[in-house]
Parts: structure tokens; sequence; C-alpha cells
């Protein structure tokens, strides 16, 4: 390493001195400036001399005499005796500066006006004048008082104290504005003294505190350049990434900072430049805005210069910074590799292949195979380095020679790796080899010695037993391994490179071995020759005696073997067997939910943008947005959660919050590690593919669970948030991140982000016309759409108080929801009355995996914030013990749950019918499944249907709590209890039984049944739904449209079912309407059964028209 560190520095060196050159540059610049700006900057500011210029004491005009004197005029002013004289020398030095920092040596005329004042004043102002003007004063001209006296007065003083003044100055009295055009041009001469010179006091204020203002900015613009310049040629570089990354980006919003402040000064210049542009068109003789014009274009010039030089000065150091950030993780990525294959390469030495048995060879061989895989994983990342490290030098790194000596070294220790594993994978199998062929010789070995010993004396007495015996052992050599044809001498040549002792004494153990049998085989070989050479008799020919063929039994086919050959979907009659393979139909029948919002079916989508534009625009605002959201997070977690262990806040986090962090924040740690590391670069890599973006969220649907967690946590953090939400600590961390929301909202992140995902699928497979991915994308919104469900249910669920026991133990939220719930006890005929009496309560009910609770909803306010629900616990249904009548007569939105243990019926009335299909599909699948598994362990008993024998009737307390039908819930049915085989009862109702764990309960099953097999699937489930077939029917209830392809239905239309889709969704034609549309096959179910299904719905069914047509066995 020393030599490369050398290398580095020597590299180093390099870059200094290019941006060392350009820093001059810079400073060079920048002196240009200044000296510019020393040049053309005034002493005296306007702010100075601010106030006595506004009163026009003394003014520029712009005018010029001979010679090109700058003409200074004092106009009337009745407070000019009254200003101090230090005053009145700043205002004169202000005045002649200006002219003075253009033109050095310049000389001025004063135009001293006084023909409304005295003579008094005229000699008082002379005198001042005198004693103040610091410039070259070449003439004054002072235009006397107009009136007879004042103008004689001063005629006859002024005679007398001319020597005086002119000693001084040169003074010229003049009597009239036409005297002073002898001296100065009509157009040098404003309008007050009868000129032409366009002259505003005001304007030129404005523009002359512009030109200051502009050349100060210039200046401290320039210093700014100069200290930051200086900044970054002295800054010492860190050996941090993190720091690197911090210096660069303050660096970089220091710079931008800077140029936004040389744009605003350019702005500012040239906005000048076109005021004095204005001015200088109207009079080309203004020499004064001609300079100032100059001065501007100059400075401007040299801003920009400067602006040139420190761009190409940044520029430069940005790069070296950028460079040497990209240095720092080359070298850390160089040195965790080294590190991982330093730690290869001791395991490689630690792997011996001095192994003598077979057994100890294969598990070498295992070991090595398994570090050969870790070491193509490291080696694969390490030429990813390597790569980068080109790259680098591609771009011009100033490190190239250092880089590339690191490639080199890594590219050399993965070369030594791969060689050492080779040669010890080589190694081994040559060893294997050796040690399966010696394996193999001496099985062959044994099998010789097992065939001579095997071989019988008294069979091979005979010639034909000779001859059998000469052949089997012929045979027998036929095999013999290829490693004893060779003798050990040209093994140990073959395989010198693996030879060891151990191998050297059992190769010679083995072909010792081998020359003992191949000697016993040879004088066996001899002894049976000698036999088969004796007693040569004829061969008598006899001819085969033909066999009778053999009979080949006829199956036999038992009446419920000929039935289970069949597997159909029609509905089967009366009387017969069903096949076994029904149970598919009713599989289909409880999948239909679920298939039912599949389709491939594309869409013909309007508009100028393609189903493929739109399908990624849609993954590009997924992908964003997720970007967005791992950012959002991220400055949740360091600008609040890291921040309540700083010191410097503590000060301001109340006591009680420091160890509630976990609570107030959730898991949401654990949320980002999985977005910022895994699924945003997951959905990255989709972004060409949109398709695949559902096998994306498939693949992460478990982690995706998280979520759960942190919902289940949601209301004790915003409970802790209610209670701190005005803490001072708080509000300082919202101050530092610039946040306009509280942290509340930003927490309710993850939330909004879990819906967000299934609106993007839905676009995504609504704009996927083909179907590429599209059962993906079906099964991820489907995944997500139940997480925001399983979510849900989770929330209502840790709402539920006064369960005594672990709830746990019932098993996962299937489903929750609100209902109107009667409750009757099975006492005879007084049943429907009792419900008739009683008004309904409000329970919410929870459908777990092994029990369904029944609870009350209260509401609880918390603070005057919005209310919180809570469930109190009030009844528990076992599954194992409920059944279920889906239709009650009167409300197709109600159905039964009963509880056979209990003998306690629950009439359920759904908010809509929707919802209670919903709830018995869930309820029929779990006791589906329960009976699958009852049927399953009566199987394992051995009592098998072929088998097993009925038991005698059950007592009539079993036959209540086993029955799988209940009664009907009109209120004039007079018996609680039908019997389980009356043909009015199977054909009226369609009930769900509950499986109890006992042989008693299973033979109830059989009451259920109809006194048929018990454990016949058709038997057990035919009862499940109407089995649909294509027909006429009358429709018993409303069908609203609900998609493009659906159709409306009215009670009372007659409709005709034509054919079924894959997707589980019947082509129906509404024949009353004279439309034609898919209607899902659980709507069908309603639609044809309708509220009351003792009436029928199929049409032209001959004989009946009040049987409805159920699929029973």
């Amino acid at each position: 390493m020393g030599p490369a560190s050398l290398q580095e520095e020597r590299e180093l060196e390099k870059e200094p001195k290019e941006e060392m050159e350009s820093y001059r540059c810079l400073l060079q610049a920048g002196s240009q400036l200044q000296s510019t700006l020393q040049q053309v900057t005034v002493p005296v500011s306007m702010k100075e001399v601010g106030g006595y210029i506004e009163k026009q004491v003394a003014y520029l005009s712009g005018g010029r005499g001979e010679d090109s004197s700058v003409i200074i005029t004092l106009p009337e002013c009745s407070a000019f005796s009254d200003i101090p004289e230090e005053a009145l020398a700043k205002v004169f030095t202000y005045l002649t500066l200006i002219p003075r920092t253009r033109q050095p040596g310049v000389k001025f005329i004063i135009i001293l006006d006084r023909r409304l004042d005295t003579w008094a004043s005229i000699k008082t102002a002379l005198a001042r004048i005198a004693a103040s003007f610091p410039g070259n004063l070449h003439l004054v001209l002072v235009l006397r008082p107009t009136s007879f006296f004042h103008r004689t007065v001063t005629d006859i003083g002024f005679r007398f104290s001319q020597e005086d003044f002119m000693l001084k100055m040169p003074v010229v009295m003049l009597s009239s504005v036409t005297d002073l055009l002898r001296y100065i041009s009509e157009n040098q001469l404003t309008s007050e003294f009868g000129g032409t010179l366009d002259y505003c006091h005001s304007d030129w204020i404005v523009l002359r505190t512009a030109i200051e203002s502009f050349a100060v900015t210039v200046k401290d613009i320039a210093q700014m350049l100069q200290g930051f310049g200086t900044e970054l040629a002295e800054t010492e570089l860190p050996d941090k990434g993190k720091a690197i990354e911090f210096l660069l980006e303050c660096q970089t919003d220091k710079y931008r900072k800077l140029k936004d402040a040389i744009r605003s000064v350019s702005k500012e210049g040239r906005h000048l430049l076109s005021s004095l542009e204005t001015s200088g068109k109207v009079d080309d003789s203004q020499w004064d805005v001609k300079l100032d014009w100059e001065t501007v274009q100059r400075l401007l010039a040299q801003l920009r210069d400067m602006e040139s030089a420190f761009d190409g000065f940044f520029e430069k150091h940005h790069l070296k910074l950028h460079q040497y950030m990209q240095l720092l993780r080359f070298e850390q990525s160089f040195h965790e590799m080294e590190l991982c294959l330093e730690h290869l390469m001791s395991q490689e030495k630690q792997l011996s292949i001095s192994v003598d048995t077979l057994t100890q060879t294969e598990q070498a061989l295992k070991k090595l195979d398994s570090l050969e895989s870790n070491a193509q994983e490291v080696v694969a990342r390490a030429q990813i380095i390597i790569l980068h490290g080109h790259q680098l030098s591609a771009s011009h790194h100033y490190a190239i020679a250092l880089i590339m000596q690191r490639c080199n070294e890594l590219r050399h220790y993965c070369d030594t790796l791969n060689a050492a594993l080779k040669t010890k994978h080589t190694h081994l199998l040559h060893k294997h080899q050796l040690l399966l062929c010696l394996g193999q010789a001496q099985t062959w070995c044994d099998d010789a010695a097992y065939l001579l010993a095997n071989q019988l004396v008294e069979k091979s007495q005979s010639k034909e037993g000779a001859q059998l015996a000469l052949r089997d052992i012929e045979r027998f050599l036929e095999r013999v391994p290829a490693i004893l044809s060779s003798g050990p001498d040209i093994l140990a040549i073959e395989y010198e490179a693996i030879m060891t002792p151990h191998l050297q004494v059992q190769i010679g153990k083995t072909f010792e071995k081998h020359a003992a049998l191949q000697g016993m085989i040879q004088k066996r070989q001899v002894c049976l020759r000698k036999l088969a050479d004796k007693h040569v008799r004829p061969i008598q020919l006899v001819a085969p005696r033909a066999e009778n063929p053999p009979r080949s039994k006829s199956p036999l086919f038992s009446p419920k073997h000929g039935d289970g050959l069949k597997f159909t979907f029609d509905i089967s009659l009366p009387g017969k067997r069903s096949s076994r393979k029904s149970p598919n139909a009713r599989k289909i029948e409880v999948m239909h939910d679920y298939r039912e919002s599949r389709t491939c079916v594309p869409y013909n989508l309007e508009g100028e943008d393609s189903p493929d534009l739109l399908k990624h625009h849609v993954m590009r605002e997924l992908i964003e947005t997720e970007r967005i959201y791992v950012e959002e997070l991220l400055s949740v977690l360091l600008g609040y959660r890291a921040e309540m262990d700083n010191p410097a806040l503590s000060g301001l986090l109340p006591p009680s919050l420091h160890s509630k962090k976990d609570i107030l924040f959730g898991n949401l740690p654990e949320i980002y590690n999985f977005h910022s590391r895994v699924f945003l670069q997951d959905l990255e890599g989709c972004l060409d593919a949109p398709e695949s973006v559902g096998a994306c969220f498939l693949e992460r649907k478990e982690s995706l669970q998280m979520y759960e967690c942190y919902c289940q946590n949601k209301p004790r953090s915003d409970l802790l948030w209610r209670q701190f939400s005005d803490c001072a600590f708080f509000l300082e961390c919202q101050k530092k991140l610039e946040h306009k929301l509280a942290l509340d909202s930003y927490l309710l992140k993850p939330i909004q982000r879990l819906t967000k995902y299934q609106l993007l699928l839905k676009e995504l497979l609504k704009y996927n016309t083909d179907c590429e991915g599209s059962s993906e994308l079906q099964g991820a919104l489907t995944a997500m759409l139940d997480l925001l469900k399983s979510v849900n249910d989770s929330m209502h669920q840790i709402g539920i108080t006064g369960y005594e026991g672990d709830i746990c133990e019932l098993g996962r939220v299937l489903m929750q929801g609100s209902f109107s719930v009667w409750i009757s006890h099975k006492r005879g005929p007084t049943r429907m009355k009792e419900l008739a009496r009683f008004k309904p309560m409000q329970r919410h009910l929870f459908l777990y995996e092994k029990a369904l609770l029944f609870c009350k909803r209260r509401e609880e306010h918390v603070d005057g914030c919005d209310k919180t629900p809570s469930y109190s616990f009030k009844h528990c249904l076992k599954m194992i013990a409920v059944g279920i009548t889906e239709n009650v007569k009167g409300d197709v939105k109600k159905f039964e749950i009963w509880y056979s243990g209990r003998e306690e019926v629950y009439v359920v009335q759904a908010p809509t019918v929707e919802v209670k299909m919903a709830w018995l599909n869930e309820l029929r699948r779990i006791l589906t499944n329960q009976q699958k598994l009852l049927r399953d362990e009566v199987y394992q008993h051995g009592q098998m249907a072929e088998h097993m024998q009925l038991s005698p009737p059950l007592s009539e307390s079993m036959q209540q709590r086993a029955s799988v039908s209940s009664e009907d819930t009109e209120s004039g049915r007079s018996s609680p209890d039908p019997q389980p085989n009356s043909p009015k009862h199977q054909h009226n109702r369609r009930s769900w039984p509950g499986a109890h764990h006992s042989v008693n309960i299973c033979e109830g099953l059989e009451e259920w049944t109809g006194g048929r097999d018990a454990f016949h699937p058709s038997d057990t489930e035919g009862k499940v739904l109407m089995q649909l077939s294509p027909g006429r029917y009358r429709a018993l209830a409303d069908c609203l449209q609900n998609g493009p392809e659906s159709i409306t239905i009215k009670c009372g239309d007659v409709i005709q079912l034509q054919s079924e889709d894959n997707g589980g969704r019947w082509l129906v034609k509404n024949l009353s309407r004279r439309q034609e549309g898919f209607i899902a096959a659980a709507s069908l179910q309603l639609v044809i059964g309708g509220s009351n299904q003792g009436h029928s719905s199929r049409l032209g069914d001959p004989g009946n028209l009040k049987a409805r047509k159920l699929s029973s066995p």
C-alpha cells in the first residue's frame, strides 16, 4: 500500500497546480477591477453632501466653457450664508472630484447668480469661494443685482475690492445674461441663463446616486468573489465521503448565491447604461453623461471578466472535489472488496484436500462448491468495481494511475483466488474419480468372489451347466472396470499430481485382490471348459407347445365407480349420485368474487396518447412519487427522530417524550429502509417494462405487511402528538426543515402512500392493452387491496374491549363491519313472533378464522378531536359450531347465522347486498375448509365411505345440534326444526353447517344429507350454491349496471343465460330490455334466486314452475 499512497500524492499534486493557476487569474481580475474602482469612485459620497446638493447650493449642469472647463453653477440661495464652511467645502470637493477623476487637471468656471441679491451677499460668497474651492478655478462669472440701487452699490463696492478678489481668483462682474453668452456658449447654459442645455437636478441626483451605488455593489461583489476564492483555495479536504458531500453542497450553494448576486449587479449596470444612453441621446454635447457611460461600461466588462475567471476556478475546484469524492468511494469499495477477497482466500487455504476416502472427498467437493459459489458472487462485485475504475479513468480522473493500480490489484486477487479454487477443484475431482474407480474395482472383485462362490458344483457337472457357468463368467468379465485393465504403475503416472501414500497402498491392495481373483477365475474357466467338452450329444429339436393366452379380467364398475368417472358442470338429477369431482364447481363459485375483477380485454383508448405511452407515464409517476416519499421519510427521521437525541435541543424536548420515540414514529425506520434500499430500486428496474411491476409488488408482498404494524400504532402516535403538538422542540425542527406542514401530516404519509399504490396499479392495469403481465398486475392490485383491508380490519380490531382471553388465538381478522342483528332462541313456534317484537340491535361483527365476535360500537371523544371508535365485546361464536342460512324471506340483505350448541339464531341485515354476498362467500369458505378437515380426519381413522356402517339415528338433541339446514323465517312457520329429509325443506332453504370434531356429529351430517354417504363430496357440498346452466329465467331481484360490459336487470325481466367465460362471468341477454352483456355468477345467484328461494326463476321447466333448479345429489 505504500507505493500506492505515494503515487496518490504525486497525482494529487497536478490538480492543485491547475487550480492555483485559475485562482491567480481570479485574483488578477479582481485586482484590475479594484484599480478601476479606485479610479472612477469619488472619496466623498452623495450621502455626505446629499442634503446640500438637494437644496441646490451648487450643481454641475454638464456644461463646458472654453478649454473644456467644467461649469459649476451657484444659483440664488437665501440660505447660502448659513451653510457652514466645512459643509460648503465638502460640496465643492464632491462637485470637483467627479470631473477630476475622469479628467485630471481639468479647469472650472463658477457662475454666481446674484441677480436678486445684494453686494454684501456677493462679497461674502466670493470670499467663501476663494477660501473653500479646491479645484483649478479658471474664472468666476458673477451676475450682479438687477435693481438700480443694488447694482450701483455692487459696482462701487467691486471697484474698490476688485484687486483683492483678482489676486485670489479671476472675477468678472456681468450686468445681464447677455453678457454671460460672451464667455459661455448658449448650448452649454441651462434655461435659467437663456441657454438650451437640458438639465434636471433631481434626475442628476438619482443618476449620480445609482452610479455610486453600482460602484459600491461592484466593489462588494469583487471582494466577495476574492474572499470565496481564497476560502476555496485554502479549504482542507476531509477524508469522509459524507463530509465531502456536505462541503460540496455548501460550496455549491454559496456559488449559486454569488452567481445570483453577479446577475443582479449586471442587470443593475445594464439598466444604468440604458438610462445613460437615453440621457446622452438628447444632447451629444453632454460630456459628463458620456464619461459616466464609459465608466459603467468599463466596470461591467471587468465584472464579466472576473466572473469568468471565478467560474473557471470554481469549475476546476468543483471537479476536484467531485473526483476526490469519487476516489474516496472507490477506495472504500476497494478496501471492502479486498477484505472480502482476503477472507475467501483464507477460507480457501483452510479447505484441506488431504482426503483419503470417497466420502471425505465428496464432502470436500461440497464445501469447495459452496466456496466457489460465494467466490463467484464476490468476484462479480469486484468486476463491477474494476469496471467503475475504468469508467473513472475514461473520464480523465486526476488519480488515474492510482485507480488503475487498484483495479490491477483487484484483478490479481480475483485471478489468484480463481486459480487456487480451480486447482483444488481439479485435484479433488481427480481424487474423486480415482477413489470412485477404486471403489468400483473393489465392488467388482467382491462380486467376482460372490459369483465364484455361488456357482453350484452339482449344476456345473453337466455340459449345459458348465456352459451356463462359463457364459456367466464371460459376461461378468465383460463388465470389468477399465481401471483394472491398466497396471498400478500406469495409474501412478496418470494420477501423479494427487498421489499420496494412502492412495498408493489402496491401489496396491486393489490390484493384489484383482490378481488373486483373476487367477481363481482362470482356474474355474479351465475346469468348466473340460466339463463342457464331455458327453457331446445330438440336439433334439422339439416344437414348442402353444400356450393358452392369458385371459384379461374385465373391469368391474360399481355404480359408485361408474358415476365417479364423470366430470360435469351440469345440474345433477335428484336420486342419482353426483360426480366426486363436483367440488370444483363449488370452488369456482367460491373464487368467483376474485376472478370477477380480472380481465385481459384491451381498452379502446381515446385521445392522441397511445396505451404504452400512458402506461409509461403512470410508471414514471409511480417511481417519481416513490422517490419523493423516500425523501420525505428521510427528512422526518433525520429532522425529528434523530434530533430527539441531539443534546443541543434536549432543553426544548419534554422529559416525558425522551422514552416515547418508538411510540411517536412507530416502525417508520423499518419502512424507510425497505423503500430506500429495496423497493425503490425494484420499481426503477421496471421503468422500461411497466408490465413487470406487478411481479415486483407480489415479490415484496410480505415485506409490505410492515404497514399493518405502523397503522396499529398510529392511534397511540396521534394521541401522543395531540399532547405535545405545541412543544417548542417540534416547532424548532419544523423551522429548520422549512416544512410548511407539521409533523403529524408527515406521519400520515405512509398510510397515504399505501392507498396510492392501488390507484396507480389500477391505472397500469387499465392501460395494459396486451395480456402480458396482466395477471401479475391484477394479482398485485388484489394484494394491495387485501393489505388495505387487512390494515383497516386490524385498526378496528385494536379497539375491542372486554374480551377475556388472547384474541390472537382466534386467528387472522378476515372481515369486519356494522350490521343490524336480531337474536332468537329456538323455542317452538313463537320464534318469529319474538323477532317481530324486538327492534334490531346495532352490532359490529368481527370474523376471524376460528370465531365470530359480536361487539357494540361506541364513540369516544378525545380532547375535542375526532371520534375514536371502540368496540365493547358482547358475544363470541366458535366457527366450529356455526351454520348459515343465505337468504331470509322479505329482505335480500338479510341472512342467518345460527349456533347449534347454544341453539341461538342471529338474523343479520347487511347495509347492502354486496356486503351480504361478501360475508357469505367468506363464511362459506371457512365452513367448507372445516368440512374438508372433518372428512380428512375421519379418513385417517379408516372410516372410508365404502366400508362405513351407518350409525343408528341420532337423538333429537343431537340432530338439532348437527342440523345443517335452518327453518324458514316466515312468521307463519309452525315447526322450528323441520326434518332434514323433507323435500320441501331441501328445496326451500340453502344452508351451511358448522364442522364438529366428533364421530357423532359426523353421523349427524348423514342426517343432513338425507341418509347418503356422509363423506361423499357432492353430498356435503352440493347444496352450497345453485348450479347455473344456460336457459331462460325470470329475474326475482334487481341488478344495476356496474361496468361498461354489464347490463341492467329489473325484477320481472326475462333473461337468457348463454355461456360462461373463464373469469366466472355469464353472457346474459335481457329479452325484456333487448340488452346483452356480462353478469358475475355471484350476482346471477342473487338475481335468479331473489329474496324468496321458494319460487322458481327458471322458465320452461316442465311440470312445476315453483320448483327451483338446485344442484342436489
